[in-house]
C-alpha cells in the first residue's frame, strides 16, 4: 500500500467559505503564535531542548482557553499544525530545512489539513462529500476514491478556487517488466532526450499565453499605482480612511486575471510532464537521470526563462515517485563530461560550446547528435552504478 494525493475540485456555498476562511485564520494564529513562543523560548534558554508536538498539543488545551474562539475551528487541523511546526523547526536544526516563516494572511494561498477519524471525511456518491466541520458538499473528480483516508487538505488557490486533497492509501498494481534500460538527458530545445535517440520536444506553455498574460500584467502594474496613489493622497490629507489594496476592485481584477493565466499555464505544463513520466516508466525497468543543479544553470541569462520553464525539478520527482510504485528502478548519475566523451569509444572531445549540437568522434569517427551522445553515456554510468552495487 502507497500513499497517493487524490485533488478534489469541491463548491462550497457561502456560509462553508466563512468557516473555511475561518480554519485558515485559527491554523494561521495557532502557527504564528506557537513559532513565537518557540522562537523566544530558544532565545532565553538555548540549552533547552525544543518542544515536541505532544507539548505542543498540550500547550493548545491551555490556549484554547484563552482565545474562546478556536473552539469553533476545526480541532484535529490545530494539531496537525502543531505538528508540521515542530517538524519544520526540528528540520532546520538538522539541517534538512530553512527555517520556519511566520504565515500571512495577505498569501493568496491558504490551506490547512485534518485528521481522518470517527469517519469525519465520508464520500457520500460520486459527486458529494462530508467534510470534517462543514457538512456535505459538491465534488468534481473522474477517478474513484479508495476508501482508506488518512488526511484531507482544504486548499484555496490564488484563483478563488476551492479544492479538498485526500491523502488515501492504495494498493498499486506494479507495472510488467519490459527488460529495457534508458538514459535521459534534459535539454531546452528538447525537454528529454533518450538514449535510444527518442526525443520529448519542449512546449512553451508561458510563449502560448503570453499576450493574453502581459495584456492583464500591464493592467495590473497600472491600477496598483493608481490605488497607491488614491492612499498616500488620502493619508496626506487626513481625509476618510484610506482603503487597503484588496477594497480596489479593478486592481482586484486585474490580479485574478493575472493568477488565472498563470495557474493554467502551470496545469498545462504539469499535465505534459505526468504524460512524459508515466510513458517512460511504463517502458522501462530502469531509469537513469543526471543530477542536474538548475541553481547553478540560472545564472546563465539568456537560457534562464527556458531553463525555468523546463521544470526538471519537478520531472524528476514525478519518475522518483512513480518508479517506487510501479517496481521500476530510477538511478541518478553525475554528468560530468557527458556531453563531451564519445558514448562508443570513450574519447575524451573536449568541451563542445552550446551551438555545437553535433560532432564526429576524431578517434572512431563516429557521427553524434550531442544530446543522444550525453543520454548514452548518462545511461552507461547508471549501468556501472547498479553493477557496483
Amino acid at each position: 500500500m502507497v500513499l497517493k494525493g487524490i485533488k478534489l475540485r469541491i463548491y462550497p456555498d457561502g456560509y462553508q467559505k466563512e468557516l473555511i476562511e475561518y480554519n485558515f485564520g485559527a491554523n494561521r494564529f495557532v502557527w504564528n503564535n506557537m513559532l513565537d513562543m518557540m522562537i523566544k523560548r530558544h532565545e532565553n534558554n538555548p540549552d533547552l531542548k525544543s518542544l515536541k508536538a505532544f507539548d505542543l498539543n498540550y500547550i493548545l488545551t491551555t490556549f484554547k482557553k484563552e482565545h474562546t474562539w478556536l473552539k469553533k475551528a476545526e480541532s484535529t487541523s490545530l494539531q496537525v499544525s502543531n505538528k508540521n511546526l515542530f517538524e519544520a523547526y526540528k528540520g532546520f536544526f538538522s539541517k534538512k530545512r530553512k527555517f520556519p516563516r511566520f504565515k500571512s494572511k495577505k498569501y493568496p494561498k491558504q490551506s490547512y489539513q485534518s485528521k481522518f477519524v470517527n469517519n469525519n471525511v465520508e464520500i457520500i456518491d460520486d459527486s458529494y462529500i462530508k467534510l470534517p466541520k462543514l457538512g456535505v458538499m459538491k465534488y468534481k473528480n473522474k477517478k474513484s476514491i479508495p476508501s482508506v483516508i488518512k488526511y484531507v487538505t482544504i486548499r484555496k488557490s490564488s484563483t478563488n478556487k476551492y479544492y479538498a486533497i485526500l491523502t488515501v492509501g492504495e494498493d498499486i498494481t506494479k507495472l510488467p517488466k519490459t527488460n529495457r534500460s534508458v538514459g535521459l538527458d534534459m535539454g531546452v530545445c528538447d525537454l528529454v532526450i533518450c538514449s535510444d535517440g527518442n526525443k520529448y520536444r519542449t512546449v512553451r506553455f508561458d510563449k502560448k499565453l503570453a499576450k493574453k498574460k502581459h495584456y492583464w500584467e500591464k493592467r495590473l502594474a497600472r491600477r496598483r499605482t493608481q490605488a497607491l496613489k488614491d492612499i498616500q493622497y488620502k493619508k496626506k490629507f487626513g481625509l476618510i480612511d484610506p482603503k487597503s489594496l484588496g477594497q480596489y476592485s479593478n486592481y482586484m481584477k486585474a490580479k485574478l486575471m493575472v493568477a488565472k493565466y498563470s495557474e493554467k499555464i502551470a496545469d498545462q505544463r504539469k499535465d505534459y510532464l505526468h504524460k512524459i513520466t508515466r510513458e517512460l516508466v511504463e517502458n522501462n525497468d530502469l531509469i537513469v537521470i543526471e543530477d542536474l543543479k538548475t541553481k547553478n544553470l540560472l545564472g546563465n541569462h539568456s537560457l534562464s526563462r527556458a531553463i525555468a520553464n523546463q521544470s526538471w525539478r519537478s520531472l524528476r520527482l514525478m519518475l522518483e515517485y512513480k518508479c517506487e510504485w510501479y517496481g521500476k528502478k530510477l538511478l541518478v548519475v553525475n554528468p560530468f563530461k557527458t556531453s563531451q566523451i564519445c558514448a562508443n569509444c570513450g574519447y575524451d572531445d573536449g568541451k563542445h560550446g552550446l551551438d555545437i549540437r553535433e560532432w564526429d568522434c576524431p578517434s572512431c569517427g563516429i557521427h553524434h547528435d550531442r544530446d543522444v551522445n550525453a543520454s548514452k553515456n548518462i545511461l552507461n554510468n547508471g549501468l556501472e552504478q547498479a553493477l557496483v552495487k
